[in-house]
């Protein structure tokens, strides 16, 4: 039963390396929104679907520059968890064999089963990014998941979701993806979905080159939150205008944070506190459900997450 230990709720206020994280991952989301804006500008041709579903009367605001919306990506923006689904790219490019797909496939079904992460498997890929995306460069990982997005991850977009997120851009507000992923990577996926920016977790690098270290710790739980609220500080954002969007109970701190926070495909424990503080709850885990929003997935979302490293990992073993 130890390995079940992960379904007891825990309540951990945030930690200097928390706050650490998130104030890293602030700052470098405002960096890579201003490309991204850059780039949006230069593409005016590209068109968001038009037919998104109507958002609820009193929210978003129309115009209110004070509020933005704040996105996890695992089971929230996209089914399952990025890094499985990079897993599968990287056993099409060879670099490892079946037995690793395998377990690869076991991770992934549990996931979709659970509807959480296993923080077992979870800090398996992370020690083994740690200890071998040293001295590989930035680029190299972004290029990989912009390859493995077109391939596998568009496809696995919620549509519910991106019209939710459709309905902030719509009315004038910037959103945000919030995400353990690397932060270089987040980005990628937030410029394909057409959104502002991304928080992510910041991997040390010189010169483009990984040193093997994070800034802190990785973007979770606690950490989300202290990014986000570092972010509204730098943007001036009202908290209490906001709104924040995430499947799982370890969200809570983030979605505690907003004056509009809403629990999408939640876990049954983030069921439970939505209902009762009476936060918004949507569902698209089924086809009946899903076929209510409109708005197609061609958008698409993706993600490269510390399971890029890790599969890298097994590659470089064997070489």
């Amino acid at each position: 039963m130890a390995a079940l230990g992960w379904l007891t709720p825990r309540r951990r206020s945030a930690t200097a390396r928390s706050v650490l994280a998130g104030e890293a991952s602030a700052e470098a989301a405002r960096k890579s929104s201003q490309e991204l804006q850059d780039q949006k500008e230069l593409a005016e041709l590209a068109e968001l679907a038009p037919d998104a579903a109507a958002p609820e009367p009193e929210f978003p605001v129309l115009g209110d520059e004070k509020a933005a919306a704040f996105f996890d990506l695992d089971n929230t923006v996209m089914q399952g968890a990025a890094l499985f689904h990079f897993g599968r790219g990287l056993y099409k490019r060879k670099f490892f064999e079946t037995r690793d797909l395998a377990r690869f496939a076991w991770q992934q079904a549990w996931f979709r089963l659970a509807g959480v992460e296993d923080p077992e498997h979870m800090q398996e890929a992370r020690d083994s990014a740690l200890s071998i995306v040293k001295g590989h460069r930035v680029s190299e990982l972004m290029s990989i998941g912009e390859e493995i997005y077109d391939e596998y991850m568009a496809e696995r977009i919620w549509p519910g979701t991106r019209a939710l997120a459709q309905a902030h851009l719509d009315a004038g507000q910037k959103v945000w993806l919030v995400t353990a992923a690397p932060v270089e990577i987040a980005t990628v996926i937030a410029r394909r979905l057409g959104l502002t920016g991304a928080l992510g977790t910041v991997a040390e690098s010189v010169d483009g080159v990984y040193t093997g270290k994070l800034v802190g710790e990785p973007l979770h739980g606690p950490a989300k939150a202290e990014a986000v609220r570092a972010l509204a500080a730098a943007e001036c954002l009202d908290l209490s205008r906001c709104a924040a969007y995430s499947d799982s109970h370890n969200d809570i701190p983030m979605l505690s944070l907003v004056g509009h926070p809403y629990a999408i495909n939640p876990d049954t424990k983030l069921r439970k506190h939505a209902r009762t503080f009476d936060w918004r709850l949507r569902d698209y885990r089924t086809a009946r459900k899903a076929a209510k929003v409109g708005i197609p997935a061609a958008a698409g979302v993706g993600a490269v997450a510390g399971g890029t490293a890790a599969a890298i990992a097994l590659h470089r073993r064997r070489r």
